[in-house]
């Protein structure tokens, strides 16, 4: 963590966490700062990447997008060209949503979301048939989301309502 991130970051940082979408007057308020001191704050976290990017999350099962796996890939040749060029295609390949590089076991773990099992099989084709350096591939299909989060635990600080002055 960087060592200027104080208290009001980590608590700017948790309300993003739970909507993004609050209006830089709205955000100030829940974390008792000035909107100017919001948005100055809230630029300085985008620039040093501490926040990456501001989404909306979508509901796969409301658009179609029903079938959900995770993958372990294990690559024929570990060299790091290897890895290097097999990680460049599972990140351009669209049905992949999140594409770990792991150790032990597997060398990638592929988070990959499709409509169906045709899909599931045309994506399998292009990424995984065809390159001939995956020798094998464990795929484990979900029958149910449990849960599902995007947030990162933040210091106690995050959590602690402002001191009144």
């Amino acid at each position: 963590m960087h060592e200027w991130i104080d208290a009001i970051d980590l608590r700017l940082l948790d309300a993003l966490q739970t909507d993004a979408s609050l209006s830089n007057q709205d955000l100030a308020a829940r974390v008792a700062v000035s909107p100017a001191t919001c948005l100055r704050r809230v630029k300085r976290l985008v620039e040093a990447g501490v926040i990456e990017r501001r989404v909306a999350l979508l509901s796969p099962d409301h658009l179609g997008a029903g079938l959900h796996a995770l993958l372990e890939v294990t690559l024929d040749r570990q060299g790091a060209e290897h890895l290097d060029a097999f990680e460049d295609r599972a990140v351009a390949e669209p049905a992949v949503q999140q594409c770990w590089r792991v150790s032990p076991g597997p060398d990638f773990m592929l988070v990959v979301q499709v409509a169906d099992m045709p899909a599931y099989h045309a994506f399998t084709q292009r990424l995984l048939t065809q390159q001939a350096n995956v020798r094998n591939i464990k795929a484990f299909f979900s029958v149910k989301r449990a849960k599902f989060d995007t947030r990162i635990t933040l210091p106690a600080a995050a959590s602690t309502p402002p001191a009144k002055a």
